[in-house]
């Protein structure tokens, strides 16, 4: 029987955690996808779904789910694809019709070309002979690393004179988060800026438990740094962003927060915690993480095509 195709809708979200839970089964031998991460990306406001989804059956299984997105206005498109291995012939035909779409909306944009990322398991179930044919290559590597966490062990930090860290629990601390976020992270590899409404949709604030973000403030500085966590992933507590202001680095307050972090899952009787990181970070931050105890989970490259 022939593949048949057509766009996600939001019903589709359980079929599409499976497909994603089967490939984390296979690539890292543990499923860790969550439904509700599944629909906060088929809600994406800049998502239409009828253009910028695809969903490929092998009669009534489905086996490839592409998804497109632009945050950068301009030639930077981002996409995400899944497909079951020996169904190479899926898997191009979703990459095909991303890049068209990719040209497109970078045309929509006023750019003259597409700059399209993608990410992938080091070893994944996507044939990555497919991509290099097609003209994709690495341009960057991440490491999603975890460590297990003991509430006899993990306790809370006390902070140095002069340093406090508070939740996020006002309004105006999660703006305040959002400036942070968006200063610490300027310089960064494929950083994009962000208004404050579009940042809340990419943490999923109306998910977000804010008493797992802090601030962290020093008395002549000011706030400097954040952490954000939450505490919706099945497998691990999560860190999903940390950041600290140029200005304030090498005095410990990444390594404060982290901590604080730790210890904040531990009370809550979480055994795992994880985050990703990037391999290059110029920041020193995967030697802060490896200064605490995190280690390698599993390994993610960045891919990109420069599409006319």
């Amino acid at each position: 029987m022939p593949y048949s195709s057509r766009p996600a809708t939001l019903d589709d979200a359980p079929g599409i955690t499976e497909l994603l839970n089967r490939v984390d089964e296979i690539e890292i031998g543990r499923p860790e996808t969550d439904l509700h991460t599944v629909e906060a990306d088929l809600r994406h406001p800049e998502i239409d779904l009828r253009r910028d989804s695809w969903l490929v059956f092998d009669g009534e299984r489905l086996v490839a789910y592409g998804l497109l997105w632009d945050e950068s206005g301009g030639d930077r498109i981002d996409v995400d694809h899944y497909v079951l291995p020996d169904h190479r012939e899926a898997a191009a035909s979703v990459l095909a019709a991303m890049e068209d779409r990719a040209r497109e909306k970078a045309r929509e944009n006023g750019a003259a070309r597409a700059v399209v990322h993608l990410h992938l398991n080091v070893a994944p179930t996507l044939d990555t002979l497919l991509l290099r044919e097609r003209g994709w290559r690495v341009v960057r590597r991440y490491h999603v690393m975890r460590r297990d966490l003991d509430p006899a062990r993990d306790r809370a930090p006390e902070p140095p004179a002069g340093v406090r860290i508070r939740e996020c629990a006002a309004e105006a601390d999660r703006a305040r988060v959002h400036a942070l976020y968006q200063a610490a992270f300027a310089r960064h590899f494929d950083f994009q800026p962000r208004a404050y409404g579009s940042w809340l949709h990419d943490v999923d604030a109306e998910g977000l438990d804010w008493s797992l973000v802090w601030i962290v403030t020093d008395d002549v500085l000011g706030d400097v740094g954040f952490l954000l966590a939450r505490d919706d992933r099945e497998a691990m507590g999560w860190i999903r962003s940390i950041g600290v202001l140029p200005g304030a680095r090498g005095r410990g307050l990444g390594g404060l927060l982290l901590r604080h972090a730790f210890a904040a899952f531990a009370a809550r009787g979480r055994d795992v915690v994880g985050l990703g990181v990037d391999t290059a970070n110029t920041t020193g931050a995967p030697r802060l993480y490896d200064r605490h105890g995190m280690s390698v989970h599993y390994t993610v490259d960045t891919w990109e095509a420069v599409l006319d």
